[in-house]
């Protein structure tokens, strides 16, 4: 679902009609010059990484794509440049150990001490690290290997046009992850307690939903795993991309 908020403020769109395809892909068309404009220190990515993984019963950051030494957090890391240069990990359970084994390193690794009461505490320890000059930030999980980095950028070019708006990947009945924060709605988000994300407070602020391809395959359980690794041999070790 796309919010007509958000077309209303972009040149020659002015209805729901106007813009069908996934994602906004008019946005990217849009925005000319954009990123030349833009201090990606204002925009920084959060990258959550800090559970134990209990029902997977290892590291899911650490799980190897293909191969090589190129593993899950790897990934998130690149789906997170494609948003922002500034891109920040959230640590807790399996820190140090997911820092030396990935071949990708952000920005600034962050370690969330009370990583084990959930993602409210790493959205928190997160938040906290950003200047007063951030205006927005893009929050993003480790465990979704699939994202489309298409959309993924059209998500990013759309949140930088109207960096005011929350805008959240649309999971069919409720916001979620990948989703951008502007900077007025952090106090509410630093109020969330135990394992609670921002989704439920993006629904009641009437975010601005968009479709990215890949975020129902998330990694849980080794179950979930498995179709996922099935999937990657489908696509390659690299996120898919829309042809458009």
């Amino acid at each position: 679902m796309i919010d007509g908020r958000i077309l209303a403020k972009i040149p020659g769109y002015s209805s729901l009609a106007e813009c069908r395809a996934p994602l906004l892909p008019a946005i990217g068309r849009i925005i000319i010059n954009f990123r030349r404009q833009i201090n990606d220190q204002e925009f920084p990515a959060l990258i959550l990484a800090a559970g134990a993984s209990s029902r997977l019963g290892r590291p899911k950051a650490l799980l190897p794509l293909g191969a090589g030494k190129r593993v899950v957090l790897d990934q998130a890391i690149e789906q997170g440049r494609v948003l922002s240069r500034d891109v920040r990990v959230v640590c807790g359970a399996w820190y140090p150990l997911i820092r030396f084994r990935c071949q990708r390193q952000p920005s600034v690794w962050l370690k969330a001490p009370e990583w084990h009461e959930g993602l409210s505490a790493s959205l928190a320890a997160g938040i906290r690290s950003l200047g007063p000059a951030v205006k927005g930030v893009f929050v993003l999980v480790a465990d979704q290997p699939l994202l489309d980095l298409n959309a993924l950028k059209a998500f990013g070019d759309a949140a930088r046009y109207v960096p005011e708006q929350p805008i959240a990947a649309d999971y069919g009945n409720r916001p979620g992850v990948p989703a951008y924060l502007p900077r007025w709605l952090w106090p509410l988000v630093l109020d969330l307690e135990g394992d609670r994300g921002a989704g439920r407070l993006l629904a009641e602020v009437r975010a601005t939903r968009v479709e990215i391809p890949g975020v129902h395959d998330d990694v849980d359980t080794p179950a979930d795993w498995q179709r996922i690794r099935a999937l990657l041999s489908q696509t390659g070790p690299t996120t898919r991309r829309s042809r458009r």
